[in-house]
């Protein structure tokens, strides 16, 4: 693997010291109950270091967003498991750098750990603020957050990798600041990511669906043009587009669906795609759709389908992708196949990740909602690698260069 030119943690003598720990346990909630402790898991070992080492220490996390509304909540539950995780205390106050924050702040001691709140909570820290106001990292030395922690702090521990698109001041900024090192799984994710990229076991196969497609679309021109992807299985609401871009008609109630989501607009980048790199193409033919309670599936040759939404793929595209899995020297997995929170629908998803499971091929998945699918159907020790990412990984495989790694190579 290339040299990540970025200091690590491991090594540096923390006893003492004042540690800002910016980690990404952003979780997968319902009903305002962590479901997937992923990345809970995977923050755990830098958290480990720094205690064992003296350091008092001050988490800043995000839950939710603008963006996922539905998931913006206080961090109490994550500040629990993470205590049950680790055997570590870590005490949680709903506050950002209130005056509250930065009291608990000054009165840790070495091993001490709190969970200072929300970082949603500030306007600085949502989506539509980086979007809306586009900030440089140097500008964001007066954002409300820098301005009342940085003073606090003698070192800044970056291992949210997962988070390493966003443009935040909790991710950019404090490396000006404060002498800057990134966590254990900062670099396991980077090689992860990297050694598909680079030096993958042929053929490499992605398998691509879930419903967020410019995640599939903002990543498959690149790996075809660079020759990374030997073949992309496309299912999901990507599978469907590429079908659309061959002219295939899906159906009122799905195209309305689409268009409701500003998804048609993909379908002039799936012909392009189909034009340049048609026969690295492996798309559905069979789907499935609900008709009096029942699970039914259709052909290619009998849509369009104007009874009911399409919602997995069908048993024919299934045994299809199940021998590409099959082939393949590594995999690379981001989104379910189909609606599998629902059991009519849970086939496609059940079977491919089954296949991928028993294949001896290297195995990559990344991504909340894969690796909660995933979990659902699979014990996650049988995949290779479970990438916290998401957001990130997608901009990584695609070659843009991402915020926390510029920072970082910049710190100070």
């Amino acid at each position: 693997m290339e040299e990540v030119k970025i200091k690590s943690i491991i090594g540096v003598d923390v006893k003492g010291k004042t540690v800002l720990f910016r980690p990404d346990i952003n979780s997968p909630v319902k009903n305002g109950k962590i479901v997937n402790d992923n990345r809970l898991n995977a923050t755990v070992p830098t958290l480990k270091y720094l205690v064992d080492g003296g350091a008092k220490v001050a988490i800043i996390a995000h839950q939710g967003d603008t963006l996922d509304y539905q998931n913006l909540m206080s961090m109490a539950p994550h500040a629990e498991r993470l205590t049950e995780i680790s055997g570590i205390k870590v005490e949680y106050i709903d506050d950002v750098c209130g005056e509250y924050a930065l009291q608990k702040v000054r009165e840790l001691k070495e091993g001490e750990v709190v969970l200072l709140g929300n970082l949603r909570y500030l306007a600085e820290e949502v989506s539509t603020f980086e979007k809306d106001v586009k900030l440089k990292a140097e500008d964001m030395l007066n954002t409300y957050l820098v301005r009342r922690l940085a003073p606090l702090f003698d070192i800044y521990v970056n291992d949210a990798f997962s988070a390493a698109h966003r443009n935040a001041p909790s991710m950019v900024a404090f490396e000006l600041l404060m002498p800057s090192y990134a966590g254990p799984l900062f670099f396991k994710e980077y090689e992860a990511l990297h050694s598909v990229m680079t030096s993958a076991n042929k053929p490499l196969v992605f398998v691509l669906g879930g419903a967020k497609i410019s995640d599939a679309f903002g990543m498959m021109g690149k790996v075809l043009k660079d020759g990374v992807a030997d073949k992309i299985v496309a299912c999901g609401v990507t599978g469907v587009v590429m079908r659309l871009a061959q002219g295939i008609k899906v159906g009122k109630a799905y195209e309305s669906w689409l268009k409701d989501r500003d998804l048609l607009v993909f379908v002039e980048q799936a012909k392009e795609l189909l034009k340049d790199y048609g026969d690295k193409f492996v798309l559905p033919v069979d789907f499935a759709y609900e008709c009096n309670g029942e699970r039914k599936e259709i052909s290619l040759e009998e849509l369009p389908n104007d009874i009911a939404m399409l919602l997995d793929v069908g048993s024919k595209s299934v045994s299809i992708f199940e021998e590409v899995i099959q082939s393949a020297g590594t995999i690379f997995v981001n989104g379910p196949a189909g609606v599998y929170e629902n059991e009519m629908f849970a086939y496609g998803t059940d079977k491919i990740w089954n296949a991928i499971a028993k294949s001896s091929a290297y195995s990559v998945i990344g991504g909340g909602d894969t690796v909660t699918a995933a979990s659902k159907f699979i014990d996650l020790k049988d995949v290779s690698y479970v990438c916290t990412a998401g957001g990130a990984m997608v901009r990584f495989l695609s070659g843009k260069k991402l915020p926390l790694i510029e920072a970082m190579l910049n710190s100070k």
